[in-house]
């Protein structure tokens, strides 16, 4: 669809770590011309914005393909330093994150925009592990109407690989428990570990209480500075801590093969997110804000989740790691 004739937008729906990236970047690269010094391609990424500040000193940019952020590509654009009059192929990466209200949507619709008042032959494509039903519609009305569309029905895209578990627990003090008392202390198989929260705050606590357990954890949350950030990614995907607490800022496009066990010390408020090729996924609940979060995301995959009975008991929790293949 991407490589044949006339070029129509796409809107593409993978699962993590299926590919993906490689079917955008082989198709562009395919479609360079080598005898062409212009801007031919452009990659977004929800990533972290940066600014440079030598942006106005930086020379036009030449290279045929730029993958980079909206803020970035946008300030290069502003500065006439990034030329789309060529452009033939502009693609967006985690495009339900980078279209919706609370994503990049301002930037990306100015930059797409700006791009079709340009060049008029560019190409559109949108990729995605997740499209909301809200997502889904608006991406359709601003793609060209003879788009060409590629989507994973709701029941295939729970991963059946995915061992998934919730425990009910009455109190936060409780939830510590469980992770270092129980899953870390049976969970003889247990490799990396990313434990997800939902707040800043519960970053600094959680790392506070388990900093006496003998494991090598990091916490990443969005108050570091972004070389602070890179470093604390580099040191967990080489391997130098096992165990790595975030908020949100990793729960889309990071995949670390060593990790066979996701955490959610918090449940996601949004339940169009995927963690990629893990193993086993436990969701800790407290509350009944929690319980209705829990209810949404069983009925928005079709799917009911295992509950664990008690969780005070080292048995049922042995079961459960057993099943899940940590134990």
């Amino acid at each position: 669809m991407i490589l044949d004739p006339p070029y129509k937008d796409l809107i593409a729906q993978a699962h993590n770590s299926s590919g993906k990236t490689a079917c955008f970047m082989l198709g562009m690269l395919f479609r360079v011309d080598p005898k062409l010094k212009a801007l031919r391609h452009c990659v977004f990424a929800p990533l972290k914005n940066w600014l440079f500040s030598s942006i106005h000193q930086r020379l036009p940019i030449i290279a045929q393909v730029v993958i980079g952020t909206l803020g970035t590509i946008k300030i290069w654009m502003l500065a006439k330093k990034l030329v789309v009059s060529f452009l033939k192929i502009l693609v967006f990466d985690e495009a339900d994150h980078m279209l919706a209200e609370d994503g990049f949507k301002g930037e990306s619709l100015y930059i797409m925009e700006n791009v079709k008042n340009i060049s008029s032959h560019c190409q559109v494509l949108l990729f995605s592990a997740t499209f909301n039903e809200i997502v889904k519609n608006y991406i359709s009305i601003i793609v060209s109407s003879d788009h060409n569309q590629l989507f994973i029905k709701k029941e295939e895209l729970s991963l059946e690989s995915v061992k998934q578990y919730q425990v009910n627990v009455p109190y936060e003090l409780s939830k510590d428990m469980v992770v270092k008392d129980i899953i870390f202390e049976f969970g003889e198989r247990v490799e990396q570990t990313i434990i997800f929260v939902r707040t800043r705050n519960s970053a600094t606590m959680l790392h506070k209480s388990l900093a006496e357990f003998g494991y090598d954890y990091t916490t990443i949350q969005g108050a570091l500075k972004q070389e602070d950030r890179d470093k604390i990614v580099k040191e967990f995907k080489d391997g130098l801590t096992q165990v790595l607490i975030s908020t949100d800022l990793l729960a889309r496009g990071f995949d670390q093969q060593q990790v066979n066990l996701v955490i959610n010390y918090d449940l996601p408020v949004k339940h169009d997110k995927s963690h990629g090729a893990l193993l086993s996924c436990v969701q800790l609940i407290m509350s009944d804000t929690d319980e209705m979060i829990m209810s949404k995301i069983e009925n928005h995959f079709g799917t009911k989740v295992a509950e664990v009975p008690d969780w005070r008991s080292e048995e049922n929790f042995k079961a459960v790691l057993r099943s899940a293949g940590l134990l």
